[in-house]
């Protein structure tokens, strides 16, 4: 029998508020994790380092991040959920109140681990509950809920964080993430119900999970277009500023303009996962290879590069919500533990596609870093052939 189960009968308006908030979460989350792409210099500034080095706030996350989300789940594996969920979200907190108030590079290193470690848990155990928040006929609206919290982080919490910093310094935009996860905590507490473990997640049912034959097409397919993406969209800037010509200005313009259309994506990719997964996910990552194959032919023009950057955000907003359900697809007995796989590898893989990009754009070009990306997305097409 699946453990995927109502927790209470509540009614539907405390059971979308419960869902909003775990969605609130993961955008504070989200956006926590990548506010230094929009402050880099002024943190590097702060602490005398160079770029580089303090490029290491946005790394440290990830890496944190891939180790805890299974060590996080097993170690709390008997606990509440909703408790681990709020405990975690206090810890957010800490760590943003100890950025803003760092007086070391040290200290701000120690509040990014703390970062890293609240996005490994609060990811494992909040992405996966639409099923125990929500009835099942309302699992894939739900889940798609949770998952605009990914692109919602870009287009909103990044561009916002970016300009409080630049209006009040960079600490003030920690200590507004701060006071945003203190009002989520406090959601939390007040809609979401008791969430006992249903199946105790353990290192066995881990194992169980991973050797299963649908957790290892999820686990290739999902590393593959998270290399492919990350490896790529990560230049893009410097690609729209070198090959299309367009001033920083228009940049911005043309990345919220791919957040926009990543929001789009992802409530359709939620709508069709729920009833055809592979054609789904298979369309998502095509649309991402044919984007960014034809960047270096066409997006040499304007209208060119923004009309592909459109389709590639409407493509990837997509991903999250199919690798997850691909995830819990290959383990519907073992919801916890599957979604402990998905938050480690994708956490994991969008660090190396970022370095493995860096090589490529270092070693070659901008444009031969699109190409390559383009073809790991083709092999991860190969892999969606053989899910279920």
């Amino acid at each position: 029998m699946s453990t995927i189960t109502l927790a209470r009968p509540r009614s539907p308006l405390v059971s979308w508020l419960a869902v909003a908030a775990v969605m609130l979460g993961i955008f504070t989350i989200v956006t926590s994790e990548i506010l230094p792409i929009g402050l880099l210099t002024a943190i590097g500034g702060d602490f005398g380092v160079s770029d580089g080095v303090t490029g290491l706030t946005m790394t440290l996350p990830g890496v944190v991040a891939a180790i805890s989300a299974p060590v996080v789940t097993l170690t709390t594996a008997r606990l509440d959920r909703r408790v681990m969920l709020c405990v975690l979200m206090a810890v957010l907190a800490v760590a943003d109140v100890l950025a803003a108030v760092a007086n070391s590079y040290g200290v701000m290193l120690v509040s990014r681990v703390l970062v890293g470690l609240t996005i490994g848990g609060f990811w494992s155990i909040g992405a996966g509950l639409a099923g125990r928040l929500v009835p099942p006929r309302a699992v894939g609206a739900a889940t798609a809920v949770i998952f605009s919290a990914v692109p919602l982080g870009s287009v909103l919490g990044v561009p916002a964080g970016t300009l409080i910093g630049e209006l009040a310094g960079w600490r003030a935009a920690f200590l507004v993430l701060a006071g945003l996860a203190v009002a989520v905590l406090v959601g939390l507490v007040l809609v979401l119900p008791p969430l006992p473990a249903t199946r105790v997640t353990s290192v066995r049912v881990l194992v169980e999970v991973l050797r299963s034959r649908g957790a290892g097409v999820a686990l290739a397919s999902t590393s593959l277009v998270v290399v492919a993406h990350f490896g790529t969209y990560t230049y893009v800037t410097p690609f729209l500023q070198d090959v299309t010509g367009l001033a920083p200005a228009a940049v911005s313009a043309v990345l919220l303009a791919y957040g926009v259309a990543g929001i789009g994506g992802n409530f359709l990719a939620g709508r069709g996962a729920g009833t055809r997964l592979r054609v789904t996910y298979v369309s998502c990552v095509l649309l991402i290879a044919g984007a960014t194959l034809l960047l270096p032919v066409v997006g040499g023009s304007g209208v060119g590069a923004v009309g592909l950057l459109v389709v590639w955000g409407l493509a990837y907003g997509g991903v999250p919500v199919c690798s997850q359900a691909s995830f819990l697809a290959a383990a519907p007995h073992a919801p916890e533990a599957a979604t402990v796989l998905f938050t480690s590898s994708f956490q994991a893989t969008f660090a190396l596609g970022a370095f493995l990009g860096g090589r490529v754009v270092d070693g070659v070009s901008v444009s031969a870093v699109m190409i390559c990306g383009g073809l790991v997305a083709l092999l991860a097409v190969v892999a969606l052939r053989y899910l279920d």
